[in-house]
């Protein structure tokens, strides 16, 4: 694949300033890119890189027209261009239409002609598979469960029965949708398991990581809305709905009933207990524990460094103390206040 710098602006907008015939064939960092490749700057602090590339051209800001002689594309958000100028020169294979001779496909499912199932896939009954949709290799879609069109499967994929999948939605390797939520009542010193017979249902233009797992209702649905990105290695129990364009980085734990706004950001390894709410827009930093509802955006931390394991002990004591440390402060300053009065 490759492209001129006239034909990557009447597709992707832009202000092309220098050789507009300049073709690229791939795009690569600033350091590294040859005379075929195109790379961008998004930050200023960067610019100084432009001095020693040998790219054939670059992204850059609009402030940044005088920062090179290089041929150049202006454009707001370089980082975004630059993402679609690597989807257009990078497409993914696409395997022929069809259902191969070693999958296994109910008689009654609904597979569209242009869609495309690998080896060793099962397809159960009353599944609709939507058009131009790729399921990979070994992947599992349950009875009556639906994939819309254009999504992708990666091999090893589980839809369980009666899920739903939205439109252009990728599912990475592992990933599992609608395993039984963890529900059981206790009787009599054992546990006796509750029927999960909710869904889940997932939005279009929303991207699964390898290995998630998003457990189906207790009895109403799971939710993950309209273009919401999860990482590899979260997990999402039942009744958590995530709003629409949410993002959560890897091993994060959503609890049951928990219901995410949209827009928010959730860094990696966030721990989100059940039942509560947060905001739309909301950002919450990397291994943060968030134990209530947040009905105000904002950005919210609680992660502790790390310490030399002494000093950590040393510290751990005195928070155990904490209750007794703050009972005689109030009692010093009760007494402080008593003095001055006297005084």
């Amino acid at each position: 694949m490759a492209a001129t710098l006239t034909e990557l602006v009447a597709r992707f907008g832009g202000e092309l300033v220098g050789d507009g015939a300049r073709t690229v064939r791939q795009v690569a960092p600033l350091d590294r890119a040859g005379a075929d490749e195109i790379s961008f700057v998004s930050q200023g602090k960067y610019l100084s890189q432009l001095a020693s590339t040998h790219a054939g051209a670059v992204i850059l800001p609009a402030d940044a027209r005088d920062a090179t002689d290089l041929p150049r594309i202006l454009t707001p958000n370089p980082y975004l261009y630059f993402a679609r100028v690597s989807a257009l020169l990078n497409p993914p294979p696409r395997p022929a239409a069809g259902i191969h001779a070693a999958a296994c496909v109910a008689p009654d499912a609904e597979i569209a002609a242009d869609a495309s199932i690998a080896a060793g896939a099962v397809i159960g009954s009353g599944a609709r598979i939507g058009a131009r949709t790729i399921i990979g290799p070994n992947c599992v879609v349950g009875d009556d469960a639906r994939i819309g069109a254009d999504c992708l499967l990666h091999a090893n994929v589980t839809v369980y029965h009666r899920c739903e999948v939205g439109d252009r939605a990728i599912l990475h390797s592992g990933c599992v949708i609608g395993a039984d939520g963890f529900g059981f009542a206790p009787n009599d010193g054992q546990w006796e398991k509750i029927p999960q017979i909710g869904r889940v249902l997932i939005g279009d233009d929303v991207e699964v990581g390898a290995c998630t797992t998003i457990d189906r209702g207790a009895l109403e649905d799971t939710v993950i809305e309209a273009g919401v990105k999860l990482d590899n290695l979260v997990q999402i129990a039942h009744n958590v709905v995530v709003g629409a364009h949410t993002a959560i980085a890897a091993c994060t734990g959503i609890a049951g009933s928990a219901k995410i706004g949209r827009h928010c950001m959730i860094g990696g390894a966030a721990m989100i207990f059940g039942h509560i709410e947060i905001a739309d827009g909301t950002r919450i930093s990397t291994n943060t524990l968030i134990t209530k509802s947040l009905p105000k955006a904002g950005t919210y931390t609680s992660a502790t460094p790390f310490t030399e394991h002494e000093v950590w002990q040393r510290n751990a004591v005195h928070m155990r103390n904490l209750d007794k440390l703050v009972n005689r402060i109030k009692q010093l300053e009760n007494r402080l206040n008593e003095l001055e009065s006297k005084s």
